[in-house]
Protein backbone atom coordinates (compact mmCIF):
# COMPACT_ATOMS: atom_id res chain seq x y z
CA UNK A 1 0.00 0.00 0.00
CA UNK A 2 1.92 3.09 -1.28
CA UNK A 3 0.41 6.53 -0.06
CA UNK A 4 2.68 8.87 -2.06
CA UNK A 5 4.28 10.42 0.70
CA UNK A 6 7.48 11.48 -0.26
CA UNK A 7 8.79 13.95 2.42
CA UNK A 8 11.03 13.85 5.36
CA UNK A 9 9.12 15.97 8.32
CA UNK A 10 7.91 13.82 11.45
CA UNK A 11 4.22 15.84 11.40
CA UNK A 12 3.85 15.72 7.91
CA UNK A 13 4.19 12.39 7.76
CA UNK A 14 1.85 11.60 10.83
CA UNK A 15 -0.75 13.97 9.22
CA UNK A 16 -0.31 12.79 5.80
CA UNK A 17 -0.62 9.03 8.21
CA UNK A 18 -4.00 10.28 9.10
CA UNK A 19 -5.36 11.65 5.74
CA UNK A 20 -4.46 9.03 3.19
CA UNK A 21 -3.95 6.18 5.74
CA UNK A 22 -7.65 6.35 6.72
CA UNK A 23 -8.79 5.97 2.77
CA UNK A 24 -6.39 3.81 1.76
CA UNK A 25 -7.02 1.16 5.05
CA UNK A 26 -10.46 1.57 4.26
CA UNK A 27 -9.94 0.23 0.78
CA UNK A 28 -7.48 -2.70 1.73
CA UNK A 29 -10.62 -3.43 4.36
CA UNK A 30 -12.99 -3.78 1.29
CA UNK A 31 -10.97 -5.35 -1.04
CA UNK A 32 -10.57 -8.29 0.83
CA UNK A 33 -14.33 -8.65 1.63
CA UNK A 34 -14.75 -8.01 -1.81
CA UNK A 35 -12.24 -11.12 -2.77
CA UNK A 36 -14.27 -13.64 -0.75
CA UNK A 37 -11.43 -13.10 2.43
CA UNK A 38 -12.82 -10.83 5.01
CA UNK A 39 -10.48 -9.10 7.67
CA UNK A 40 -11.26 -11.43 11.14
CA UNK A 41 -9.34 -8.54 13.02
CA UNK A 42 -7.49 -5.93 12.64
CA UNK A 43 -4.63 -5.48 14.63
CA UNK A 44 -3.65 -1.71 14.60
CA UNK A 45 -0.58 0.34 15.84
CA UNK A 46 -1.68 2.70 18.85
CA UNK A 47 0.15 5.57 17.08
CA UNK A 48 -2.23 5.34 14.46
CA UNK A 49 -5.30 5.62 16.27
CA UNK A 50 -7.53 6.54 13.15
CA UNK A 51 -7.17 2.49 12.48
CA UNK A 52 -9.73 1.38 14.90
CA UNK A 53 -12.35 4.22 13.35
CA UNK A 54 -12.14 2.95 10.16
CA UNK A 55 -12.32 -1.08 11.02
CA UNK A 56 -15.47 0.05 13.04
CA UNK A 57 -17.18 1.33 10.14
CA UNK A 58 -16.12 -1.60 8.32
CA UNK A 59 -17.88 -3.69 11.05
CA UNK A 60 -14.00 -5.44 11.52
CA UNK A 61 -13.27 -5.92 15.11
CA UNK A 62 -9.76 -4.71 16.38
CA UNK A 63 -7.20 -5.06 18.60
CA UNK A 64 -4.75 -2.82 19.89
CA UNK A 65 -0.93 -4.12 20.04
CA UNK A 66 0.49 -2.02 22.80
CA UNK A 67 3.92 -1.53 22.05
CA UNK A 68 5.49 -0.15 24.81
CA UNK A 69 5.64 -1.49 28.53
CA UNK A 70 2.71 -1.58 30.91
CA UNK A 71 3.77 0.54 33.22
CA UNK A 72 4.10 3.37 29.99
CA UNK A 73 0.38 1.89 29.49
CA UNK A 74 -0.72 2.47 33.06
CA UNK A 75 0.89 6.15 32.84
CA UNK A 76 -0.96 7.14 29.66
CA UNK A 77 -4.06 5.66 31.05
CA UNK A 78 -3.92 8.00 34.50
CA UNK A 79 -2.97 10.68 32.54
CA UNK A 80 -5.70 10.92 29.61
CA UNK A 81 -8.74 10.20 32.27
CA UNK A 82 -7.46 12.78 35.05
CA UNK A 83 -7.11 9.56 37.62
CA UNK A 84 -4.19 11.60 38.95
CA UNK A 85 -1.91 14.39 38.94
CA UNK A 86 1.07 15.01 37.49
CA UNK A 87 3.39 17.49 38.89
CA UNK A 88 5.31 20.12 37.12
CA UNK A 89 8.30 19.16 34.92
CA UNK A 90 10.70 21.41 36.78
CA UNK A 91 9.58 19.94 39.79
CA UNK A 92 12.58 17.82 40.62
CA UNK A 93 11.41 16.62 43.94
CA UNK A 94 7.91 15.54 43.31
CA UNK A 95 6.98 12.41 42.47
CA UNK A 96 4.22 10.10 40.27
CA UNK A 97 2.73 7.64 42.17
CA UNK A 98 0.65 5.00 41.00
CA UNK A 99 -1.35 1.69 42.18
CA UNK A 100 1.47 -1.12 42.03
CA UNK A 101 4.15 0.81 40.52
CA UNK A 102 7.49 2.23 42.34
CA UNK A 103 7.28 6.30 42.73
CA UNK A 104 8.49 7.96 39.42
CA UNK A 105 10.20 11.02 39.25
CA UNK A 106 9.23 13.73 36.64
CA UNK A 107 12.44 12.28 34.55
CA UNK A 108 11.33 8.75 34.64
CA UNK A 109 7.89 9.57 33.24
CA UNK A 110 7.09 9.32 29.64
CA UNK A 111 8.07 12.79 27.68
CA UNK A 112 5.19 12.44 25.07
CA UNK A 113 3.34 13.51 28.35
CA UNK A 114 5.25 16.30 29.64
CA UNK A 115 5.21 20.27 28.36
CA UNK A 116 8.55 20.34 26.58
CA UNK A 117 7.51 17.36 24.57
CA UNK A 118 8.83 17.82 20.73
CA UNK A 119 6.76 15.13 19.08
CA UNK A 120 3.02 16.80 19.85
CA UNK A 121 1.43 14.80 17.02
CA UNK A 122 3.16 11.76 18.08
CA UNK A 123 1.60 12.00 21.87
CA UNK A 124 -1.73 13.18 20.21
CA UNK A 125 -1.80 9.87 18.84
CA UNK A 126 -1.21 8.26 21.62
CA UNK A 127 -3.90 9.75 23.65
CA UNK A 128 -6.21 9.88 20.89
CA UNK A 129 -5.61 5.69 20.97
CA UNK A 130 -6.93 6.15 24.56
CA UNK A 131 -10.24 7.93 24.34
CA UNK A 132 -10.80 5.44 21.61
CA UNK A 133 -9.56 2.38 22.49
CA UNK A 134 -13.05 1.07 23.44
CA UNK A 135 -14.41 1.11 19.95
CA UNK A 136 -12.16 -2.10 19.22
CA UNK A 137 -14.05 -5.41 20.24
CA UNK A 138 -10.66 -7.05 21.25
CA UNK A 139 -8.24 -5.51 23.50
CA UNK A 140 -4.42 -6.59 23.25
CA UNK A 141 -1.49 -4.86 24.80
CA UNK A 142 2.70 -6.08 24.37
CA UNK A 143 3.20 -5.80 27.77
CA UNK A 144 6.80 -7.35 29.56
CA UNK A 145 6.21 -11.27 31.40
CA UNK A 146 7.07 -10.08 34.92
CA UNK A 147 8.89 -7.03 33.94
CA UNK A 148 7.73 -5.03 36.83
CA UNK A 149 4.57 -4.89 39.07
CA UNK A 150 0.72 -5.77 38.71
CA UNK A 151 -2.23 -3.69 40.11
CA UNK A 152 -1.85 -3.72 43.94
CA UNK A 153 1.29 -5.61 43.63
CA UNK A 154 4.49 -5.98 44.77
CA UNK A 155 7.73 -5.22 42.77
CA UNK A 156 8.47 -8.76 40.92
CA UNK A 157 5.15 -10.59 41.65
CA UNK A 158 4.30 -13.56 39.05
CA UNK A 159 1.06 -13.40 37.57
CA UNK A 160 1.13 -15.58 34.74
CA UNK A 161 -2.32 -16.53 35.20
CA UNK A 162 -4.28 -14.11 36.49
CA UNK A 163 -7.74 -14.46 37.96
CA UNK A 164 -10.77 -13.66 35.83
CA UNK A 165 -11.11 -9.75 35.97
CA UNK A 166 -14.40 -8.03 37.38
CA UNK A 167 -13.80 -4.79 36.14
CA UNK A 168 -14.73 -2.58 32.85
CA UNK A 169 -11.58 -0.94 32.54
CA UNK A 170 -9.08 -1.72 29.74
CA UNK A 171 -7.11 -3.95 31.89
CA UNK A 172 -10.25 -6.33 31.92
CA UNK A 173 -9.45 -7.75 28.20
CA UNK A 174 -5.51 -7.20 28.18
CA UNK A 175 -3.19 -10.02 27.70
CA UNK A 176 0.61 -10.09 28.21
CA UNK A 177 2.16 -10.71 24.92
CA UNK A 178 5.91 -10.23 25.47
CA UNK A 179 8.54 -11.08 24.56
CA UNK A 180 7.91 -12.96 21.93
CA UNK A 181 11.29 -14.30 21.16
CA UNK A 182 14.36 -15.77 23.08
CA UNK A 183 17.59 -15.44 22.26
CA UNK A 184 17.14 -19.53 21.28
CA UNK A 185 15.56 -18.48 18.88
CA UNK A 186 17.13 -15.42 16.66
CA UNK A 187 18.78 -17.40 13.91
CA UNK A 188 15.12 -17.66 12.65
CA UNK A 189 14.42 -16.46 8.79
CA UNK A 190 11.22 -14.22 9.96
CA UNK A 191 12.60 -10.67 10.95
CA UNK A 192 10.53 -7.59 10.87
CA UNK A 193 13.70 -4.98 9.79
CA UNK A 194 12.47 -2.38 6.97
CA UNK A 195 16.31 -1.91 6.70
CA UNK A 196 18.31 -4.73 5.22
CA UNK A 197 20.42 -6.01 8.21
CA UNK A 198 24.47 -6.03 8.05
CA UNK A 199 24.91 -9.87 8.89
CA UNK A 200 28.99 -9.69 8.56
CA UNK A 201 29.05 -7.97 11.77
CA UNK A 202 28.39 -11.26 13.41
CA UNK A 203 31.33 -12.64 11.78
CA UNK A 204 33.17 -9.90 13.43
CA UNK A 205 31.89 -10.62 17.15
CA UNK A 206 33.33 -13.93 16.05
CA UNK A 207 36.81 -13.01 16.34
CA UNK A 208 36.54 -10.74 19.85
CA UNK A 209 37.06 -11.44 23.55
CA UNK A 210 33.91 -9.12 24.74
CA UNK A 211 32.38 -5.97 23.42
CA UNK A 212 29.90 -3.38 23.85
CA UNK A 213 27.17 -3.41 21.83
CA UNK A 214 25.90 0.23 21.05
CA UNK A 215 22.88 1.62 19.21
CA UNK A 216 20.92 4.36 18.64
CA UNK A 217 17.97 4.95 16.88
CA UNK A 218 16.36 7.69 16.04
CA UNK A 219 12.55 9.38 15.00
CA UNK A 220 14.52 12.46 13.23
CA UNK A 221 12.67 11.74 9.89
CA UNK A 222 10.86 9.76 7.44
CA UNK A 223 13.53 9.57 4.84
CA UNK A 224 17.53 9.28 4.65
CA UNK A 225 19.70 11.46 6.72
CA UNK A 226 20.84 14.67 5.51
CA UNK A 227 24.59 14.72 6.57
CA UNK A 228 27.29 12.73 8.49
CA UNK A 229 26.34 11.58 11.63
CA UNK A 230 29.64 10.81 12.82
CA UNK A 231 32.95 12.81 12.88
CA UNK A 232 35.49 12.94 10.31
CA UNK A 233 37.76 9.67 10.19
CA UNK A 234 36.10 8.14 13.20
CA UNK A 235 34.72 5.28 10.59
CA UNK A 236 38.70 4.97 9.57
CA UNK A 237 39.50 4.77 13.44
CA UNK A 238 37.32 1.66 13.86
CA UNK A 239 38.52 0.47 10.79
CA UNK A 240 41.73 -0.27 12.91
CA UNK A 241 39.69 -3.33 14.42
CA UNK A 242 39.03 -1.14 17.88
CA UNK A 243 35.34 -1.82 16.66
CA UNK A 244 32.56 -1.86 13.55
CA UNK A 245 29.96 0.30 12.79
CA UNK A 246 27.04 -0.51 9.87
CA UNK A 247 24.32 1.12 9.41
CA UNK A 248 21.52 -1.25 10.59
CA UNK A 249 22.84 -4.62 12.57
CA UNK A 250 20.98 -7.80 13.24
CA UNK A 251 20.12 -6.64 17.06
CA UNK A 252 18.75 -10.07 18.26
CA UNK A 253 21.83 -11.66 17.02
CA UNK A 254 24.34 -9.68 17.99
CA UNK A 255 22.73 -9.62 21.32
CA UNK A 256 22.64 -13.17 21.70
CA UNK A 257 26.16 -13.52 20.59
CA UNK A 258 29.26 -14.82 23.27
CA UNK A 259 31.48 -11.68 22.99
CA UNK A 260 28.67 -9.32 23.77
CA UNK A 261 29.05 -8.44 27.48
CA UNK A 262 27.51 -5.42 27.35
CA UNK A 263 24.67 -3.54 25.58
CA UNK A 264 24.75 0.14 25.12
CA UNK A 265 21.04 1.21 24.73
CA UNK A 266 18.08 4.28 23.76
CA UNK A 267 16.37 2.21 25.93
CA UNK A 268 13.19 1.54 23.56
CA UNK A 269 10.61 -1.12 24.05
CA UNK A 270 12.09 -3.82 21.50
CA UNK A 271 15.66 -3.20 22.83
CA UNK A 272 14.80 -3.82 26.21
CA UNK A 273 12.71 -6.75 25.34
CA UNK A 274 15.51 -7.75 23.27
CA UNK A 275 18.31 -7.08 25.93
CA UNK A 276 16.20 -9.40 28.36
CA UNK A 277 15.57 -11.92 26.47
CA UNK A 278 19.37 -12.38 25.45
CA UNK A 279 20.48 -11.82 29.22
CA UNK A 280 22.62 -9.02 28.29
CA UNK A 281 23.61 -6.19 30.99
CA UNK A 282 22.78 -2.35 29.71
CA UNK A 283 24.40 1.00 29.55
CA UNK A 284 21.06 2.76 29.54
CA UNK A 285 21.36 6.35 27.98
CA UNK A 286 17.70 7.13 27.59
CA UNK A 287 16.59 10.15 24.69
CA UNK A 288 12.60 11.05 24.67
CA UNK A 289 9.34 8.98 24.98
CA UNK A 290 9.01 5.62 26.60
CA UNK A 291 12.74 5.40 26.83
CA UNK A 292 12.79 7.03 30.21
CA UNK A 293 10.45 4.94 31.87
CA UNK A 294 12.39 1.76 30.48
CA UNK A 295 15.50 2.93 31.80
CA UNK A 296 14.59 3.70 34.76
CA UNK A 297 12.98 -0.20 35.28
CA UNK A 298 16.18 -1.92 34.01
CA UNK A 299 18.79 0.23 36.26
CA UNK A 300 16.39 0.54 39.77
CA UNK A 301 13.81 -2.06 39.61
CA UNK A 302 15.60 -4.91 36.73
CA UNK A 303 18.78 -4.12 38.52
CA UNK A 304 20.28 -5.25 35.01
CA UNK A 305 22.48 -2.18 34.49
CA UNK A 306 23.32 1.27 35.27
CA UNK A 307 22.33 4.72 33.48
CA UNK A 308 24.07 7.51 31.92
CA UNK A 309 22.74 11.14 32.44
CA UNK A 310 25.14 13.29 30.81
CA UNK A 311 24.31 15.23 27.79
CA UNK A 312 25.68 16.05 25.72
CA UNK A 313 27.75 12.63 26.44
CA UNK A 314 31.56 13.74 26.82
CA UNK A 315 34.70 11.64 26.49
CA UNK A 316 34.79 11.72 30.72
CA UNK A 317 31.37 10.76 30.82
CA UNK A 318 32.29 7.59 28.98
CA UNK A 319 35.17 6.80 30.47
CA UNK A 320 33.58 7.59 34.20
CA UNK A 321 32.89 5.21 37.04
CA UNK A 322 29.02 4.60 35.55
CA UNK A 323 30.48 3.05 32.78
CA UNK A 324 33.15 0.99 34.69
CA UNK A 325 30.33 0.28 36.80
CA UNK A 326 29.31 -2.32 33.78
CA UNK A 327 32.16 -4.23 33.14
CA UNK A 328 33.70 -5.16 36.65
CA UNK A 329 33.60 -6.14 40.36
CA UNK A 330 30.50 -7.15 42.47
CA UNK A 331 27.98 -4.85 41.00
CA UNK A 332 28.51 -6.01 37.42
CA UNK A 333 28.50 -9.72 38.87
CA UNK A 334 25.34 -8.94 40.02
CA UNK A 335 24.34 -7.37 37.27
CA UNK A 336 24.49 -10.26 35.17
CA UNK A 337 23.18 -12.67 37.73
CA UNK A 338 20.11 -10.49 37.21
CA UNK A 339 20.31 -10.61 33.25
CA UNK A 340 20.55 -14.68 32.99
CA UNK A 341 17.61 -14.81 35.51
CA UNK A 342 15.43 -12.26 33.05
CA UNK A 343 16.77 -15.12 30.31
CA UNK A 344 15.18 -17.93 31.86
CA UNK A 345 12.16 -15.79 32.22
CA UNK A 346 11.59 -14.86 28.39
CA UNK A 347 12.43 -18.32 27.89
CA UNK A 348 9.93 -20.03 29.94
CA UNK A 349 7.37 -17.15 28.35
CA UNK A 350 7.78 -17.90 25.09
CA UNK A 351 8.06 -21.88 26.11
CA UNK A 352 5.05 -24.24 25.23
CA UNK A 353 2.53 -23.55 27.62
CA UNK A 354 4.87 -20.00 29.15
CA UNK A 355 2.38 -16.94 29.32
CA UNK A 356 3.31 -15.37 25.86
CA UNK A 357 2.42 -19.17 23.79
CA UNK A 358 -0.59 -18.80 25.81
CA UNK A 359 -2.17 -15.50 25.67
CA UNK A 360 -0.80 -15.47 21.66
CA UNK A 361 -3.20 -18.42 21.19
CA UNK A 362 -6.00 -17.68 23.34
CA UNK A 363 -6.68 -14.31 21.19
CA UNK A 364 -5.83 -16.42 18.16
CA UNK A 365 -8.46 -18.52 19.54
CA UNK A 366 -10.96 -15.52 19.97
CA UNK A 367 -10.54 -13.99 16.88
CA UNK A 368 -11.29 -17.55 15.22
CA UNK A 369 -14.40 -17.72 17.21
CA UNK A 370 -15.79 -13.97 16.16
CA UNK A 371 -15.48 -15.01 12.94
CA UNK A 372 -16.68 -17.88 13.05
CA UNK A 373 -19.72 -16.36 14.77
CA UNK A 374 -19.10 -18.76 17.50
CA UNK A 375 -20.37 -16.99 21.27
CA UNK A 376 -17.27 -15.60 23.13
CA UNK A 377 -16.52 -15.23 27.13
CA UNK A 378 -18.14 -11.33 28.40
CA UNK A 379 -15.15 -8.63 28.77
CA UNK A 380 -15.70 -8.68 32.18
CA UNK A 381 -14.97 -12.98 32.56
CA UNK A 382 -11.65 -12.56 30.38
CA UNK A 383 -8.28 -13.71 31.96
CA UNK A 384 -6.25 -11.06 31.90
CA UNK A 385 -2.34 -11.00 32.71
CA UNK A 386 -1.45 -7.08 33.90
CA UNK A 387 2.37 -7.64 34.81
CA UNK A 388 4.77 -5.46 33.08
Amino acid sequence: MDDGFRGTDLDDLMRHLDTTGRVEFGRVLARQAEAGRPVACAVVNPFMPWAVDVAADAGVPSAVLWVQSCTVFSLYHHHVHGLVEFPPEDDVEARVELPGLPPLAVADVPSFLLPSNPFKLLADAIITQFRTIDKGVLGVRQLLHRAGTRRGGGAGRRDDDAAPARSSSPWARSSTWGPTSSRRQTTGGVRGDLIKAADECVEWLNAQAAVLRGAGRSLGGAGPTRGPLLPAGFLDAVAEGRGMVVPWSPQERVLAHASTACFLTHCGWNSTLETLAAGVPVVAFPQWGDQCTDAKFLVDQLRVGVRLRAKPLGRDAVSGRPWRRSWAGQEAEEMRANARRWSAAARAAVAPGGSSDKHVQAFVDEVRRRACGEETAPADEAKVSTTD
